[in-house]
């Protein structure tokens, strides 16, 4: 139900669904008042790098004609969102954050663009990812640097940190982002906001703009998803993003909710050689202790293999990224993406030859041992990074710099390498900062992961209402 005491911006898209559905909002209304927003604070912010506002209002006003009419709302009906800039939307530029694609103009819909027009949500703007979609934050030289709403020196996040400033600050209640190594929950975890990676088959992708397929692993790993400001908008834009789509012969269709499973999460804050925060650890806490409270049983566990998992991730990410972009790169990055590419061979040793092909038949057996794992434990609750968000360039500060910022994701890539579902929620907020955490689900349990993070942010409360609370 929409609080007529807040700006219509602030609604959440479950409220603006339900009250124009029910004849109550006019789309109309609604995506005006996230354009009018989008104008007021993107200038700071720059999480918005191709407005299509007018096209948003002419969109809406169509979609009240055609309810006037008669048609039936869909489940997004009037829902304001925004589309990242890595994937094609048709007439607009598919530019991946890099000069040389910046003509590189769409000439169909992507299935996760398709999937949110046909449930009624309407696009009021394309938002920001840093050069080739491969850095924890979001900054590039044809649309320039994505800011934190927290403040000015700290990570938006990335790839999908326009995804994350722009939902996080009111533009659209909706922000689509994607995830190959992180790329949703880095921004999540950055600014407060609230996500689920899907696992592997669950969302549809494809972009018709594409001259060639994908590497292997990247059709494994990477996965479309939505960013939003608290949990029921996930689950909501989830359902209407899972719908099938014939171009995406990874895709499963599996009903959203699945069966009743034992409320039983494992619960770790083993980060290896990297220390975990003090604030973290408390923020874990909190969350372990709301599950309780909710009647989960929190046991603490380890699952199978994580740093060896998250180790093969990166060395066979990088290994397939360089042979198959490593001329790209070479050729269309700045200097600051080469140097840090440069810094990844050398942290991460890529795998090459036969020893990619091993790297990648070895995924298998963790795949195993982790589907048994979770097989006994349907949760598992865990750290996303072991420190607080770090400052926006600290990638470009050489091996310190990458191994803070992407050495210690051992609990984000393992996740797309196995291919599992993983959500990202605040659970605590220290030095002006939200804390994340990360719950890792059984394959195609996205639904069983957000019942768990609604138990936390219950608990904590919505970041970005803290946000706005303070100006």
């Amino acid at each position: 139900m929409l609080d007529q005491t807040k700006p219509l911006w602030q609604a959440r898209a479950c409220d603006v669904a339900a009250a124009v559905g029910a004849g109550e909002l006019s789309c109309t209304d609604a995506v005006g008042a996230a354009v009018d927003r989008m104008r007021a604070v993107n200038g700071e912010l720059n999480a918005v790098v191709d407005d299509l506002g007018e096209q948003a209002l002419a969109d809406a006003a169509a979609a009240d004609k055609a309810l006037a009419d008669g048609a039936a709302p869909g489940p997004l009906q009037g829902v304001p969102v925004t589309i990242k800039v890595n994937i094609d939307q048709t007439g607009r530029a598919t530019t991946n954050g890099v000069t040389a694609f910046k003509d590189v103009i769409a000439p169909g819909d992507a299935p996760v663009v398709s999937n949110l027009k046909k449930a009624g949500a309407i696009v009021i703007g394309r938002t920001n990812t840093p050069e080739f979609s491969f850095r924890a934050t979001t900054s590039n030289e044809v649309h320039g640097r994505t800011k934190s709403p927290w403040n000015d020196w700290v990570t938006s996040g990335g790839s999908s940190g326009g995804a994350s400033s722009a939902v996080i600050s009111g533009m659209g209640a909706i922000a689509h982002g994607n995830d190959i190594g992180g790329s949703l929950r880095f921004p999540a975890w950055a600014t407060g906001a609230a996500t689920v990676k899907p696992g592997l088959g669950r969302v549809p992708a494809y972009n018709p703009s594409a001259p060639a397929e994908r590497g292997l692993l990247a059709q494994l790993m990477s996965v479309q998803g939505a960013i939003c400001r608290n949990v029921a908008d996930v689950r909501l834009a989830m359902q209407s993003l899972i719908q099938p789509d014939t171009r995406d012969p990874w895709q499963v269709p599996v009903p959203w909710e699945g069966a009743p499973l034992p409320k039983k999460v494992a619960f770790s804050k083993n980060m290896f050689e990297f220390d975990l925060s003090p604030h973290v650890s408390a923020a874990l806490d909190t969350a372990a202790s709301a599950l309780s409270d909710a009647g989960y049983e929190v046991v603490e566990a380890e699952p199978p293999e994580l740093r060896e998992v998250a180790w093969e991730a990166k060395k066979c990410l990088f290994g397939e990224t360089l042979g198959l972009m490593g001329g790209d790169i070479e050729k269309y990055g700045s200097d600051t993406i080469k140097a840090i590419f440069g810094e990844y061979a050398k942290m991460f040793t890529p795998y090459e030859g036969k020893d990619l092909q091993l790297g990648m038949a070895r995924r298998s057996a963790h795949v195993r041992k982790w589907m048994l794992f979770l097989a006994e434990y349907p949760l598992i609750l865990t750290p996303f990074m072991p420190t607080l968000p770090f400052k926006w360039d600290r990638d470009t500060e050489g091996a310190e710099g990458v191994e803070e910022v992407l050495g210690a994701a051992i609990w984000s890539s393992a996740m797309n390498f196995l291919g599992l579902p993983a959500g990202n929620v605040s659970a605590g907020f220290a030095e002006g900062l939200p804390i994340g955490v990360q719950i890792v689900g059984q394959r195609f349990r996205e639904d069983f992961i957000l019942d768990a993070c609604e138990v936390v942010e219950a608990h904590v409360g919505v970041m970005a209402e803290r946000l706005w609370a303070n100006g």
